[in-house]
């Protein structure tokens, strides 16, 4: 059988992010095996408001062959060591998730344990921030690639990128034509189904042209095109727990500190996002509906920017949740077409990416694939699930009172998963471990100490070297955070020499 025989066609509905990212994936990744299609209506446009990342999307971009210092000039992109939670737990507080280890990262047990024992035998030591080269790069603003030697500290720190959405498509699309996918603009009108099997058949556009397929890539974003409307998929509503449903977002000129860290601000209902990018600052409210006007929640966005707007607010309403199945028949759905949870902390695009990686490794061979089903439907909803508890403490990890949204979700009942999570952190510092997931002890780490869930013992192994030597060792390498920090570079002159926009 020839190559041509054995490729199957896929056909995506949406060029946004989504779309284009799963196009140019399956057209470098599995060229033998599929020939790509893409369905969109620029008339739709696209949501076009997630700036901020996780490290993970580097190796995506790796894995397609994008050089990082184009793709990030492309995108006008800066640096994204971690973020930068003000007001969470207490007003006045401010913590930071690191994308990188407290500590080397190495050894047993981990290295809070040790921080942990010392602080609970009454030693004045200094905030865990203290002990993590992301954290501190971040604090004072400097950023260079981390070290290839997993024996320098430099090497203990990982990043992201913040970038400009509108642009992150094009740039794919442009990568995704080159390597074979065809692209048809149109909107589509109706959707055809085997009475039969159930499976879809073909796509019809307002131009009256059908578009057929073997397999269908849902990437219609909130629309749900195939997966919600066609299919009928059930969504779970899991707005109990994340009440927030609106953001009214709005960028503005960078008038401050071009910081290489989100920062993510806590209001009176809900949070507002600040993501400097080369040129332009993004900023948005995420509020609930129940607790916040839209008129309210523009005019606080207005007074607390930072720089002279750029835009008028624009209003975008949303439900947390995923659908109850991602695959179903014959159809994938990836992105916003799959589930929504909000940006707090930039997963959107990493989900898109766990979801086309899925894809890839559970590609179809046949037309009957329930076991390959399965497991992506298994796997892609352990990755919601647990994004959904990691975001939740959020909310419910917080000693605030001024408000009845602090109230609601302070006092709210949690899912049992997350539960069982706090309850083993508060009584030994133990974070659970999982084989899948996208985030590891030290995210977990930042948000309950940063929140205040405060361990009430610690690894009894951390209580083998004498005090005074812990002490002496932790104020040494403390040292060496803060001067290994200090000898980077500015994260803007990092960027101008690495990777500035074309003017």
């Amino acid at each position: 059988m020839t190559d041509a025989a054995r490729k199957v066609n896929v056909t995506i509905v949406g060029g946004g992010t989504a779309g284009w990212m799963t196009a140019a994936a399956l057209a470098k990744l599995l060229p033998t095996r599929c020939a790509v299609h893409l369905v969109e209506s620029e008339a739709i446009g696209i949501v076009g408001v997630g700036e901020a990342t996780l490290p993970h999307i580097r190796a995506f971009n790796e894995r397609l062959g994008i050089p990082e210092a184009e793709f990030m000039a492309a995108t006008r992109a800066t640096f994204k060591l971690g973020i930068d939670f003000e007001n969470w737990a207490r007003i006045g507080d401010s913590y930071i998730h690191p994308f990188g280890t407290f500590g080397r990262g190495a050894g047993e047990p981990d290295f809070h344990h040790y921080w942990l024992r010392l602080r609970q035998a009454g030693h004045d030591v200094p905030d865990l921030e203290n002990y993590s080269l992301a954290c501190m790069m971040a604090r004072l603003g400097r950023f260079d690639l981390p070290a290839a030697d997993p024996a320098e500290l430099a090497s203990t720190f990982g990043y992201a990128y913040q970038f400009d959405a509108t642009l992150f498509a094009p740039y794919l699309r442009r990568l995704a034509e080159g390597l074979g996918v065809r692209r048809t603009e149109g909107r589509i009108v109706g959707v055809d189904r085997d009475g039969g099997t159930g499976d879809v058949t073909a796509l019809t556009l307002d131009s009256g042209e059908r578009i057929g397929g073997d397999l269908f890539v849902d990437g219609s974003g909130f629309v749900s095109l195939l997966l919600g409307r066609a299919l009928g998929e059930p969504f779970q509503d899991w707005s109990r727990w994340l009440p927030n449903d609106r953001a009214t977002a709005m960028p503005c000129r960078t008038a401050t500190a071009l910081t290489p860290y989100t920062g993510v601000i806590a209001m009176e209902s809900g949070w507002r996002w600040r993501i400097p990018l080369q040129h332009r600052t993004g900023n948005g409210y995420v509020y609930p509906s129940a607790f916040l006007s839209d008129d309210k929640a523009a005019e606080a966005l207005i007074a607390a920017v930072e720089g002279e707007p750029i835009a008028e607010p624009r209003v975008l309403k949303f439900k947390a949740g995923r659908r109850e199945r991602s695959w179903v028949h014959n159809v994938v759905g990836v992105g916003l077409a799959s589930g929504f949870l909000e940006p707090l902390e930039s997963t959107s695009i990493y989900l898109i990416q766990a979801a086309i990686t899925l894809l890839l490794e559970l590609f179809p061979d046949g037309p009957d694939t329930p076991l390959l089903r399965d497991e992506f439907n298994r796997l892609i909803d352990l990755e919601y699930d647990r994004i959904r508890d990691f975001l939740i403490l959020h909310y419910h990890a917080t000693e605030r009172t001024d408000s009845d949204f602090w109230n609601y979700v302070r006092t709210m009942d949690v899912p049992d998963t997350l539960k069982e999570k706090m309850e083993l952190f508060r009584r030994r510092g133990r974070v659970m471990k999982y084989r899948e997931g996208v985030f590891l002890d030290a995210s977990w780490i930042a948000v309950y100490l940063g929140q205040r869930v405060i361990p009430e013992g610690h690894d009894m192994r951390a209580d083998a070297p004498p005090a005074d030597a812990l002490l002496k060792a932790m104020a040494t390498f403390r040292a060496e955070v803060r001067a290994t920090a200090e000898a980077m570079p500015d994260h803007l002159g990092r960027i101008a020499s690495y990777c500035p926009m074309a003017a």
